[in-house]
């Protein structure tokens, strides 16, 4: 079998299975903006395409978005048209549609059947939409135009894609009903051997201060530090989270800038912002006690969560992060908010303690509670991993499942091409 991966940032969520599909035998070829030059990756070639126009100056605001999806999909096509001229025409083409990449490609291989990763469909019904009242949007009269307008990329590829697959409930669900019949819920698997706990695990500090289970650690981790996963409720929470636990040593780890949501007002970061409004009210030792970690190796990653006794997570209803999942094979204690994606993992008090996203005291009470319960900390650990390797385990779940997917996608008869 021929398989054409398409991801703007490959691997991406195609780390474990196109390698897998490697060791089976199959060629496998992705298109990507991550290399500058043609290559491997773990059996994989590598080939490289380049945007070929910039953006329009002086675009409605509303079609910015879309016309820089279109941009992207004009440049694959032109990068894949180059492939099948050299002589490539694969069976099964998986894709990632959220940046427009392959929203031309039946046209171009009419035979192809083409498998698309649903991450999420924008809605303003029960999502991030509206949720925090904190950072409306300036015109929130036009939100449904302009979602409608935003949803062009995911309208246009439901035309291509014969399967889809969702790594959640929750994200599949945001898709409407027309696809609903296509999308099989898949994780991408965490390999539940690596991440595991680690009784004599430390993390060393910036400092050179080594901390290990014996110390009262809790973490908090972003990709970037930003409103989207709670960063800002944890950061007014902290004042009262030092003053209660005077031992705590807190770990936040997060990049400066931003994945989801809203920019931070010009020449500004989310991070520091949200220092700068509780910094008064932390005494020096107290604050001396929190650690910006910045972006962490992973193997550091691992052991931090290791050593966690408390381990927090805070999501607007949005796509779930790996690290939560993560952090639950490992065994960390989890303390997270009750929004719709962490329900699908998190059941209270049996594999982490919930609270509502915007109630710091609550989260802090919730803290308190698990650093305090050892027996509570062991049970919830336990449980959380149980759960991640029955539900998320990559190698006995996760893997084989999406190697049926694709086996089931190159059984299907391609859709045709609409004109």
């Amino acid at each position: 079998m021929k398989i054409l991966f398409i991801h703007q940032n490959f691997p991406g969520q195609f780390k474990h299975l196109a390698p897998a599909l490697v060791e089976r035998g199959h060629e496998v070829v992705s298109l990507t903006l991550r290399v500058k030059e043609p290559g491997t990756w773990k059996g994989v070639r590598l080939v490289p395409y380049e945007l070929k126009r910039a953006p329009s100056k002086g675009l409605h605001p509303w079609l910015v978005d879309f016309e820089t999806k279109l941009l992207r999909a004009e440049s694959c096509f032109a990068a894949a048209r180059k492939l099948r001229d050299g002589g490539f025409t694969p069976d099964v083409i998986v894709a990632h549609p959220g940046w427009g990449e392959p929203m031309f490609l039946r046209d171009l291989w009419p035979t192809a059947r083409i498998g698309l990763y649903c991450e999420l469909y924008y809605t303003n019904r029960d999502t991030d939409v509206g949720f925090d009242p904190e950072f409306p949007k300036a015109e929130k009269e036009t939100d449904a135009i302009r979602l409608r307008l935003k949803n062009l990329n995911n309208t246009m590829h439901r035309d291509v894609a014969d399967m889809g697959i969702s790594p959640t409930q929750f994200q599949a669900a945001t898709y409407p009903e027309e696809w609903q019949d296509i999308i099989s819920v898949i994780h991408d698997g965490i390999d539940t051997n690596v991440v595991k706990p680690n009784p004599e695990a430390t993390f060393e500090l910036p400092d050179g201060r080594v901390l290990s289970r014996d110390d009262e650690v809790v973490t908090f981790v972003n990709r970037n530090l930003e409103p989207y996963r709670g960063y800002h409720v944890f950061m007014r929470a902290l004042p009262r989270l030092l003053k209660e636990r005077p031992n705590a040593q807190v770990l936040i780890v997060g990049g400066d800038e931003v994945s989801y949501g809203a920019a931070p007002p010009k020449g500004q970061t989310w991070k520091q912002i949200f220092i700068d409004e509780v910094r008064g009210r932390i005494p020096t030792p107290d604050w001396e006690r929190v650690h910006f970690l910045g972006k962490v190796p992973y193997g550091n990653f691992l052991s931090m969560l290791q050593i966690t006794r408390a381990h927090v997570y805070l999501t607007y209803p949005f796509v779930l992060s790996w690290s939560l999942i993560e952090a639950m094979s490992i065994g960390a204690p989890i303390v997270a908010s009750d929004t719709a994606p962490l329900q699908e993992v998190i059941t209270d008090e049996e594999t982490g303690l919930l609270f509502p996203f915007f109630d710091g005291e609550r989260m802090v009470a919730q803290i308190s509670r698990v650093l305090d319960d050892a027996a509570l900390r062991d049970q919830m650990g336990a449980s959380a991993r149980a759960l991640a390797i029955e539900g998320y385990d990559l190698e006995s779940r996760c893997l084989p499942r999406q190697l049926a997917w694709i086996d089931e996608l190159f059984a299907k008869t391609p859709g045709p091409i609409k004109v």
